[in-house]
């Protein structure tokens, strides 16, 4: 019995858009690990006095971090299961953090927390229409 795939639909785009956006978070992650790991003495400087901190681990973190979301951005467009089920990972933990900042930036969190939905829901549910 041969299987045939369905046509792609609409959905593909929100899929190539969640590579996408990976790719992008994924690189602005990395050069804000490089910053922190070439510039890594900050004074921080508040009303009671100041906190000289070192951030070379959290650029080392950064750049791990930047260097895989850059690799599953590059899955989710290949379509890639493994790629797509930590793209959802991502897009969830972005949907809780962007919940918590809710009464901070409600609508900026509002916009995010309505694009991740769409991505987790085009992974999810149109994933296997990148390979068609």
């Amino acid at each position: 019995m041969e299987q045939r795939n369905a046509e792609p639909t609409g959905w593909v785009g929100w899929i190539f858009f969640a590579g996408f956006m990976l790719l992008l978070v994924g690189v602005l992650q990395a050069f804000y690990g490089l910053v922190a790991l070439f510039n890594d003495e900050w004074v921080v400087w508040g009303n009671r006095g100041a906190v000289y901190l070192d951030i070379t681990t959290w650029g080392w973190v950064h750049l791990v971090l930047g260097i895989v979301v850059v690799l599953v951005g590059l899955g989710v467009m290949t379509g890639n299961i493994l790629a797509r089920t930590i793209g959802v990972v991502i897009a969830g933990f972005s949907l809780l953090v962007n919940f918590m900042a809710l009464p901070v930036y409600p609508v900026w969190s509002i916009v995010l927390i309505t694009i991740d939905v769409l991505v987790i829901y085009a992974l999810v549910a149109h994933g296997r229409e990148v390979k068609v």
